[in-house]
């Protein structure tokens, strides 16, 4: 029985999401992108219709509870020593080239299968090593994966490595609430009527798709655009080089999405926010002044005059009798 996947082209709203996901399966090097939002959202239908719009059409998804082995692949060490040769068992980035490898939740992962996935994802191969023995594949996906930040955050360092973040609004309008709820009901009612309606639109976006990636290639990665990026790269503040890097990718894949010959400003403009959203450095607060501070600005002025004398003590409160007059003497005649 044929499993039918909600069609791209028939999601209502999303269209930056829409966006974000057809750039990383026009050129999977720039590194997956990252879903943050409350369930609900429909994130699962968006990634399982874009796998629908690749010539592999794969769609995996891996499970909170995966082995390193099962993600890799595990070598079968008793067929090496005994036939000579390695045996490799195919893990889930094998099953997900030239597709989707979903990753619901990824915040929940141990960090380091994050690595694993973002190494693979990155370089399009997946490299296998036991004991001296190593096999290498072919690993190109499109990484997608989504997070709610209320269950706990990825770690800066994770973080940087997506190479695209976008947010959720967990408050479509009404309307648009309604047209989803619509076309839901109409899909689960019957899928292969549903999918005839919208192949027109779905085939001109996959075929969309498909000329993009033949002519990313052709496109060059010129230094105008590189230094555009790089000065808003230092203006915001972001940390190491990756940002530019992907931006100057995402750029390039949209001038491919759009059918144009170079990279052009509106390129530029519109990865923007994919790119920085997660990596702008947020300022720092003005540190509060402590209480004591704000009370005695003198005894913090005599504090600071006395720095280097390591070994001080604060000066101790002693106890004080009466006050004593002194005795009134007659003057002298």
């Amino acid at each position: 029985m044929t499993e039918h996947h909600f069609p791209l082209a028939a999601v209502v709203g999303a269209d930056s999401l829409k966006l974000a996901l057809c750039l990383a399966a026009i050129d999977p090097a720039i590194g997956g992108v990252l879903i943050e939002g409350p369930r609900g959202m429909a994130k699962s239908t968006l990634a399982r219709g874009l796998a629908d719009l690749l010539e592999g059409g794969r769609f995996v998804t891996l499970p909170l509870g995966a082995s390193e082995e099962r993600i890799v692949g595990t070598l079968d060490l008793d067929a090496a020593l005994g036939e000579g040769r390695a045996q490799f068992s195919p893990g889930l980035l094998a099953r997900a080239n030239g597709g989707v490898l979903y990753v619901d939740e990824v915040n929940l992962l141990p960090d380091h299968l994050v690595d694993l996935l973002l190494d693979a994802a990155a370089s399009g191969v997946n490299h296998v090593e036991r004991d001296g023995i190593s096999h290498r594949h072919a690993a190109r996906f499109v990484l997608i994966g989504t997070m709610n930040a209320e269950e706990g955050e990825l770690r800066p360092q994770l973080l940087d490595r997506f190479g695209l973040n976008l947010a959720l609004d967990g408050q479509p309008q009404p309307a648009e609430r309604a047209e989803i709820v619509r076309r839901r009901l109409a899909f689960d009612a019957d899928p292969a009527a549903f999918l005839q309606r919208w192949q027109t639109e779905q085939a001109a976006l996959a075929a969309r798709c498909l000329n993009a990636r033949r002519r990313l290639a052709d496109i060059p990665l010129d230094d105008a655009a590189l230094g555009e990026i790089s000065q808003r790269c230092f203006a915001a503040g972001v940390d190491g080089l990756r940002a530019d890097l992907v931006w100057l990718r995402a750029a390039r894949a949209h001038a491919a999405w759009r059918g144009a010959a170079a990279i052009e400003p509106v390129d530029i403009d519109a990865v923007e926010d994919f790119v920085l959203r997660h990596r702008r450095r947020q300022p720092q607060p003005p540190a509060a002044m402590p209480p004591e501070q704000s009370q005695a600005p003198q005894q913090a002025q005599e504090q600071s005059q006395g720095e280097g004398q390591w070994g001080e003590l604060p000066a101790q409160p002693q106890a004080m009798g009466e006050r004593r007059v002194p005795p009134r003497w007659p003057k002298k005649p």
